[in-house]
């Protein structure tokens, strides 16, 4: 026991180490690095891709090297909440009764908890394991860009014990496909010359926001709902135009936050308060779960131009006809979403309105369609559309031997059994059983809460377990 323990605090002093390292997704230079330094010093073999993924290779334990080897799959990435300069913000976090949090941020524990434990088996000589990869990616938040790209040399095991899973209880056996898409509606801008006029901004701000996968269902009121609603009621008034919008905070996740720039007269204002008093009523009777969510007006500095009402009158046409939030729930899988989409982020730029569109299902060819009337929809409104990323779907064989292994380690260890489910998130996974025919991948991981947000948060209880759990599975893999 001394030695897991030891090699569990090893842990979380290489997490807090990470957490010092910005690793926005598309910026994960500086932890490729970190990663290649990591197993210069233990004298490791490694290689780097032109995406900056990162494979670490340790041999076998001495009578263990007859055995399968393992891939400890990880990624590198996270989503950067709560951030005014993501690129250089280090995370500080902190412990509070029994769960580590971090400070107005989120705290990476996605995916910097299961990287930091496969850090910490490279490190430690005297965990008996078969040949390891230890497996890390990049952008898997944004795109997967990292995984879609990998050669298909660049991994030898077929057997993967993906280690980013937020369900402690479950051993996750399958995931939703995912298409990201960015959508770019043109716009024109004037300059404001009217003088009677007065600079206000609208906040948006409270929602609990959270995973656009594993929360999409839970009755949370992303901010892009209201917002459109804002949207729609200054097109009907004359006297009011907008200058800025920028809803949500990444792609990946149910906006929390908002923000739009307005001019008008202080009369219009002032009447334009009992427009916003109507929309925060709907808000709390229609999302009941995310009773927090508000909007306000409060004056701001001025800009110089505004944005023709054709335009913003082509994003609200635009929104009302794509979808937000659960589209279908599985029959196959009673109480798992099958099909969603997520409005991620909205974004007034120099010549354009930005909007990202995350869709999300179990069955590809109802994400392609969904996808491509999605597209349609933009199109119909002068949007160019431009598909970020594909992901397909990943569905294991749950009777499989290796899952039995896994699930079978969790009941010696721990004293109970997981639940092996498909989940409504997007993993890397589809993309490694594409690259590498016969892999198999089991994902387990910690208890992780609102990742994706300020309030992410991880039981330090269920670190320790399923690091408990991972050793002996290293011992028991064939």
């Amino acid at each position: 026991m001394d030695d897991k323990m030891n090699g569990i605090e090893r842990v979380f002093s290489i997490f807090k180490e990470l957490n010092q390292i910005p690793r926005p997704s598309h910026h994960e230079e500086r932890i490729a690095d970190y990663l290649c330094q990591f197993a210069e010093r233990l004298h490791l073999e490694y290689e780097r891709d032109k995406e900056n993924c990162v494979v670490i290779r340790k041999p076998a334990t001495p009578g263990y090297e007859g055995h399968e080897p393992i891939v400890l799959l990880n990624h590198m990435d996270m989503v950067c909440v709560g951030m005014n300069d993501p690129i250089n913000t280090p995370i500080e976090a902190y412990v509070e009764d029994g769960w580590m949090k971090a400070k107005g941020t989120s705290l990476g524990a996605d995916n910097g908890i299961g990287l930091s434990m496969a850090l910490a088996v490279l490190e430690d000589d005297s965990i008996v394991h078969p040949a390891l990869e230890v497996m890390t990616t990049t952008n898997e938040e944004d795109g997967m860009s990292g995984a879609a790209a990998l050669s298909k040399d660049f991994l030898k095991g077929r057997k993967v014990i993906n280690l980013d899973s937020e369900d402690y209880d479950t051993i996750t056996t399958g995931a939703a496909g995912a298409c990201l898409q960015f959508h770019r509606i043109p716009i024109k801008r004037v300059p404001v010359t009217d003088g009677n006029g007065h600079w206000y901004r609208i906040k948006i701000e409270g929602g609990l926001g959270g995973h656009s996968g594993v929360d999409i269902n839970k009755g949370r009121c992303s901010a892009t709902i209201p917002a459109k609603a804002i949207l729609k009621a200054v097109c009907q008034e004359e006297e009011i135009e907008v200058s800025e919008v920028e809803i949500g905070e990444a792609n990946a996740s149910i906006a929390s936050t908002g923000e739009i720039v307005i001019f008008a007269t202080p009369a219009a204002a002032e009447a334009f308060k009992k427009q916003i008093d109507s929309i925060n009523r709907q808000q709390r009777e229609g999302y009941p779960q995310d009773p927090n969510i508000t909007c306000c007006l409060e004056a701001c500095g001025g800009r110089n131009t505004k944005i023709t009402k054709e335009a913003i009158a082509s994003l609200v046409d635009g929104l009302d006809q794509v979808p937000q939030g659960m589209v279908k729930m599985s029959e196959a899988m009673p109480g798992t979403v099958e099909t969603s989409n997520n409005v991620g982020r909205i974004s007034t730029e120099t010549d354009h309105i930005f909007v990202s569109t995350h869709t999300r299902s179990f069955i590809d060819a109802d994400m392609d369609r969904l996808s491509k009337d999605i597209v349609h929809v933009f199109k119909s409104v002068g949007a160019d559309s431009e598909v970020i990323m594909s992901a397909p779907a990943w569905q294991e064989n749950q009777q499989s031997p290796f899952l039995r292994l896994v699930s079978d380690t969790f009941q010696d260890v721990l004293g109970w059994r997981p639940r092996m489910v498909a989940m409504h998130f997007v993993l890397e996974a589809g993309f490694f059983v594409q690259h590498y025919p016969g892999i198999q991948i089991a994902s387990i991981g910690p208890r992780i809460v609102e990742p994706h947000s300020t309030s992410e948060r991880v039981e330090l209880k269920t670190i320790v377990d399923i690091w408990q759990v991972l050793l002996e599975l290293f011992r028991r893999i064939q």
